[in-house]
């Protein structure tokens, strides 16, 4: 039965922490009904490599699964399995096989014959819910107090109704909490809904129904158009608002955007979504989102005959002719069908052509299908967009993303109603079409993930003054007829969200960047700024002109400037007063830096390759110098001062020049005035810095957790071991002679990373931070919880790299210290938490420590090493014995 809460337990066990920690790698599957082999593959591909295989066949498929998870301990859940056929699984059945000892499956399934068929080990049954937990549901759906003694009684009469459903409390629960009265709640109660045979039979749940019938016809559309999309579908929210603007539901005023975005959290209220993920710069957006199997068959019961699935080899039946929505799957390299020139009526057709091949539109499919007004050709194997696309007149929305096509054709630019235009994830597609300037009405332009469209946008995109979505817009030279200019942004008042403006080296005259008016735009978010080609061969005074010119509005919360040429920094950053992320990239005359400190909301902060930037002084703070700050302090009565009050990860990187960051030393400021100095920081990276001598001391008083540090700085490992809170430490360039220094020091310290540490050819006893006197200590101690000595108590995850000169690591064994432990009864644990191990590249390595099999370790992975892999050859090494209890081990690639 579905709506059990059979996913919903399922997402438990796969998120819950030690799951995550005991299994190498975790694989989630949405199967659902209609079984397809390819799709199925491509999808545990895709959740393991995090990207889509390049892959059409079948077995190269299943070979790609068996070299994702050899050797490895996986956990695979495969969610909503209909096909009892063991045919359907035996390509799996035989690639999983090749999993280390321990992987386990996980299936969630309506039918019994799926368990016998996959002859599962262990087969839970989930019972339907008590009238009583489908009340405590309900209530806190409706937010009643349970025993709420005027609705509790009618509350838990209603609650019967769900047949302890879970997902049928859940909605009924939305529907109760907006209608708060014993009077309505009763008219809910002896509804005649409750008598339809399709309630009754169980073709639908009744609170499904009485949800949907409470929404405003509007937004009863735009549920149901929802039934366009297959099972287990990932919603995006902007997705549907596009595709619902381009039916018509939401009205034909100026503001569709934001009537849509309420439609959206009406049926989120009403539990019709769930799976949340929502917006990491804003915890309240929900940016993506699922539908539930049972919602999705109520939408399509709801929507028979309007929204329609058929397979491409099959004819288009009398009763789909009149059809609105039709989805279209190709499943083979065909010529298009052409039987759906019937359906005359469709306003949306969907062509889903999920595996490579060469796909060939009939150019006679606009010719009948006038009436379309969203086409989406996503994710499709078509490389070419006929010209004859332009007969489509009424169409709002054209979607080619993640599409084989090359080149958008200029006939396409006469499509006068068209609002949305997704080519987001294009990679062949190269320029825009010349004659954009005529697609008055768009309003949103996705061009996210083209990495190939390089050439300055045609000049007429100025004239589309309907735009709110417009992620990059690449300007042209002076003298470049026919390319846009900067100052083209002047009517584009209404864009909204991110902007990057690429190309702003070819601006030469000031006034093209005092014409885009930025600062008008009073919705955008996101700022992207980028000066191409060599800074070298510019005048940076022009630069400067330019940005200065191009100051936007001080709501904007992330700014990022690259290959900027100027040596200062504009003089309106430090109005953006709502800032929350500022990247200065490769902007290599930049000499200072700005009073950064004094933007309160500021939380991430990236400084890359400024070659000539020497010193970070206070007034990097927000502290003035000393007779100027002396003043400050004067006129105000603070006595407390918060300096990057909100900062919470900062970022240096390739800065070759950079020698001196002061900290307070100097700054003059009265002794009396407590100041705090980034109070918030969790993650500090410092990577090739060179010539840096020290770091300032304030920063041990932060809350650091995430410490990547160049250790050519001198006082490094005095910041290190002063940080009590500190989780992950990496360590790169670490020449501190032919011995590791003392890193067991930090208690919390979790992972621990080591990288070109050149001349170091042994790691003692040292490292695991035992000092000359602590074990004097113990053995002079009477206590008996003193009688233990723990090292690396925390620490999960060890990795080395490159170390070239590395050829011994000892532990403690056959030394004096471990010959005084035992004098003194001191027992000592060495990393007692240890999961993972990786030594890469470290070609004269030859020996493992003597503590290594009392650690819990799961994963031991060495590339590049070539003695200490002979070492390790199962059974006959002779480092054998130290790692024979790991369960995954992987040597140059291959498993042990």
């Amino acid at each position: 039965m579905g709506g059990m809460g059979k996913t919903t337990l399922a997402q438990l066990a796969y998120n819950d922490v030690d799951v995550q920690a005991h299994f190498e790698t975790l694989i989630w599957v949405c199967v659902s009904d209609r079984f397809d082999q390819i799709r199925v593959a491509k999808a545990i591909i895709e959740s393991i490599d995090r990207k889509s295989p390049d892959i059409t066949e079948l077995q190269n498929l299943v070979n790609r699964i068996c070299d994702l998870i050899r050797g490895k301990k996986f956990f695979l859940v495969l969610d909503d399995v209909w096909s009892e056929k063991p045919n359907d699984w035996e390509p799996f059945e035989l690639a999983l096989k090749f999993g280390a000892q321990g992987s386990r499956i996980l299936i969630t399934t309506r039918k019994e014959g799926v368990a016998k068929m996959v002859n599962s080990a262990y087969t839970i049954n989930l019972e339907v819910l008590s009238n009583e937990d489908s009340w405590l549901i309900c209530s806190q759906m409706a937010s009643v107090d349970r025993d709420d003694e005027q609705l509790g009684k009618l509350g838990r009469e209603l609650a019967n109704k769900c047949k302890g459903l879970p997902l049928a409390a859940k909605i009924l629960g939305s529907v109760m909490g907006s209608q708060r009265s014993r009077q309505k709640w009763k008219n809910i109660l002896d509804s005649n809904l409750w008598e339809l045979k399709e309630v009754k039979k169980g073709i639908f749940l009744g609170p499904l129904l009485f949800s949907y019938n409470e929404l405003p016809s509007a937004i009863k559309q735009c549920f149901l158009y929802c039934a366009n999309f297959p099972k287990d579908y990932r919603f995006s929210r902007n997705e549907l608002v596009y595709q619902w603007m381009a039916h018509g539901y939401l009205g034909l005023e100026s503001n569709m955007e934001d009537m849509g975005e309420s439609y959206f959290e009406k049926l989120v209220m009403h539990s019709f979504f769930q799976d949340f993920k929502k917006d990491d710069n804003d915890d309240d957006e929900i940016i993506r989102c699922n539908m539930h199997d049972m919602v999705h068959d109520f939408a399509q019961f709801m929507s028979t005959n309007e929204c329609v699935t058929i397979d491409g080899d099959k004819e288009l039946g009398t009763d789909c002719k009149s059809a609105r929505h039709l989805t279209l799957e190709l499943k083979e390299e065909t010529q298009f069908p052409v039987s759906i020139y019937s359906a005359k009526n469709l306003r949306t057709l969907f062509l889903r052509t999920p595996y490579f091949g060469r796909m060939v539109f009939s150019s006679d499919l606009f010719q009948h299908l006038t009436c379309l007004r969203s086409l989406n050709l996503k994710d499709s194997s078509f490389e070419k967009l006929p010209n004859e696309v332009e007969k489509l007149k009424h169409l709002r929305l054209l979607n080619l993303s993640c599409s084989n096509i090359t080149e958008l054709p200029e006939m396409m630019c006469n499509l006068c109603n068209l609002q949305t235009l997704d080519i987001s994830g294009c990679g062949q597609i190269m320029k825009l079409p010349q004659g954009m300037g005529k697609l008055i009405k768009l309003r949103h332009l996705l061009i996210d993930w083209c990495d190939e469209l390089t050439e300055p946008f045609p000049k007429g995109i100025g004239r589309l003054s309907s735009l709110r979505t417009l992620n990059r817009f690449i300007i042209g030279g002076l003298n470049n007829f026919g390319e846009c200019k900067l100052g083209d942004l002047k009517n584009l008042v209404h864009l909204k969200g991110s902007l990057g403006i690429e190309g702003l080296e070819n601006v030469t005259d000031v006034q093209e960047a005092e014409n885009a008016q930025l600062k008008n735009k009073i919705h955008l978010r996101k700022l992207r700024l980028v000066f191409g080609g060599e800074a070298e061969n510019r005048r940076g005074e022009t630069d400067e002109l330019v940005l200065n010119a191009l100051e936007p509005h001080p709501d904007l919360e992330s700014l990022s400037i690259h290959y900027y040429g100027g040596t200062g920094y504009p003089n309106w950053v430090m109005s953006l007063t709502n800032l929350k992320k500022l990247v200065l990239d490769y902007c290599n005359k930049l000499e200072q830096l700005p009073p950064l400190g004094k933007l309160r909301f500021l939380e991430s902060l990236e400084i890359w390759g400024s070659d000539s930037m020497k010193k970070v002084d206070v007034e990097f703070l927000g502290i003035e110098s000393n007779r100027k700050k002396d003043e400050e302090m004067a006129s105000t009565s603070t006595s407390s001062l918060i300096l990057f009050p909100n900062l919470k990860s900062l970022f240096f990187e390739s800065m070759f020049e950079w020698e001196e960051w002061d900290g307070m030393g100097e700054s003059g400021v009265s002794e009396s005035v407590l100041i705090l100095i980034m109070p918030r920081l969790r993650v500090l990276t410092i990577c090739q810095c060179p010539k840096l001598k020290s770091l300032p001391n304030f920063l041990e008083k932060t809350s650091l957790e995430e410490l990547t540090i160049d250790c050519r700085i001198s006082n490094w490992m005095t910041l290190a071991c002063h940080l009590p809170g500190l989780k992950s430490l990496r360590c790169d360039n670490l020449n501190s002679g032919e011995h590791f220094p003392t890193l067991g020091k930090p208690l919390f310290l979790e992972s621990l990373t080591i990288c070109d540490a050149e001349s170091v050819k042994k790691v003692g006893f040292e490292f695991l931070g035992i000092e000359e006197s602590k074990i004097d200590e113990e053995k002079g101690s009477t206590s008996s919880s003193l009688s233990s000595l723990v090292l690396f108590p925390n620490l999960k995850s060890l990795s080395f790299w490159r170390l070239k000169e590395w050829e011994e690591w000892d532990g403690i064994g056959g030394t004096m210290r471990e010959e005084e432990a035992q004098d003194s009864g001191v027992t000592i644990t060495i990393m007692p938490r240890l999961q993972e191990l990786r030594i890469h590249n470290c070609p004269k390595l030859k020996s493992l420590p003597d503590f290594l099999p009392t650690t819990p370790l799961k994963n031991l992975d060495i590339e590049y090493s070539p003695i200490l892999s002979e070492c390790c050859k199962t059974e006959i090494g002779d480092q054998w014995p130290k790692i024979s209890h790991i369960p995954n081990i992987s040597i140059y690639g291959g498993t042990v």
